[in-house]
Order: C-alpha cells, then sequence, then structure tokens
C-alpha cells in the first residue's frame, strides 16, 4: 500500500504543474470538445511513459544523447507557434464561451495538437520516464508504485477536463478568454524559454 500511495503522491505532484499539456486540456474541458478523448488520450500517453520508465526505458536519454536536442528544440518552436496562436486570440478578444463551443477542431486536429504539446516537450520525459522511473526502483514493489503513478494520472486528466465546466459561467464573459488565451501564450513562451536557456 505504501508503494502505491507513494506512486500515486510522485505522479500527481509532477502532473500538478501548470504546463502546455495541462492548459491545453483545461481549454478543451471549457470549451466541452473532445472531452473525454482528451482525458483518455492524455491519461494513455502517461501510463505508456511511466511503464516505460518503470522498466528501464530511462537509460535512452543515455544511450542516444541527441535525443534530447531534438526534442529540445523541436519542443520549443512549436511551444512558440502555438504561443503566439493563443496570444492572437488573445489579441482579437470578442470569443465568449457560446461562440468557443463550435468545436472549431476535428477530434483528429485536437489529438495531433495534444501529441505535439506532449511528445515535442522534453520535460514529459523527464518526469514520467526518467523522474518516475528511478524513483520507482527505490521501492520493493515497483508494479503497486507504478499503478498508483498511472491512477494518478487517470484521477488528474479526468478531474482536470471535467472539472473545467465548473468555470463555464466565469468564461461566458469574452474577456476571460482573451485572459486564459493571453494567459496560456504567456506559459508557452515561458516553457520554451526555459527549455532553450536551461
Amino acid at each position: 500500500m505504501y508503494s502505491l500511495f507513494s506512486g500515486f503522491a510522485v505522479s500527481f505532484s509532477l502532473i500538478l504543474a501548470v504546463g502546455a499539456q495541462n492548459a491545453f486540456v483545461l481549454r478543451q474541458g471549457l470549451r466541452r470538445a473532445h472531452v473525454f478523448w482528451i482525458a483518455l488520450a492524455c491519461s494513455v500517453l502517461d501510463a505508456i511513459l511511466i511503464c516505460a520508465g518503470i522498466l528501464g526505458f530511462g537509460a535512452l536519454a543515455t544511450a542516444a544523447p541527441w535525443f534530447e536536442t531534438v526534442l529540445l528544440w523541436g519542443g520549443a518552436a512549436f511551444l512558440i507557434w502555438y504561443g503566439w496562436q493563443n496570444a492572437k486570440s488573445a489579441w482579437r478578444g470578442g470569443n465568449a464561451l457560446e461562440a468557443a463551443t463550435d468545436d472549431a477542431q476535428t477530434l483528429r486536429q485536437a489529438l495531433t495538437t495534444l501529441a505535439a504539446l506532449s511528445l515535442l516537450n522534453p520535460h514529459l520525459y523527464l518526469d514520467t520516464v526518467v523522474f518516475v522511473g528511478s524513483i520507482s526502483a527505490q521501492y520493493d514493489n515497483q508494479l503497486a508504485f507504478g499503478i498508483g503513478a498511472v491512477v494518478a494520472s487517470f484521477t488528474f486528466f479526468f478531474s482536470l477536463s471535467y472539472g473545467a465546466r465548473l468555470l463555464r459561467p466565469l468564461f461566458a464573459n469574452p474577456r476571460a478568454w482573451q485572459v486564459l488565451d493571453g494567459g496560456i501564450a504567456l506559459i508557452m513562451w515561458a516553457i520554451a524559454a526555459k527549455l532553450l536557456l536551461s
């Protein structure tokens, strides 16, 4: 039980930080756009990477040092572009929640954007594969630790996706969308800057 709860706590604390993926999930939840599939995709992706880390694939970064560099530059470029898209939306303004519920993106487009935000982010691999994987080695019951970590991912992403609707009254105001889009743009650019300057 201790390993299970430890895995849950470690994974949940890592996911909790506001990042590109979480900002996108929140935005989709507010729009009620493909909520279930976005939450499921995030959870399954995390589960795969957590399992990879626990099974010892964290050595990939050591075996192929170029892999991290490719992720770094590709991820930073995508975050800058995605931030720019949100900054333009914030500048234009005028989008109340009612106008934003038309599912501007198809499910395929939403999942493609999510995949790029997730897979081009080196921190995702560091958090799940390297960090969770290395911490799990300290526990006798790595399976329980992994189950706890995976349950934390499912709990967080489904809570964020479906919990976002509680904020819908706030986002009936076009100004709130401008603030959200502007905030997301700043988060994307801050993450990109951190990647490039670290």
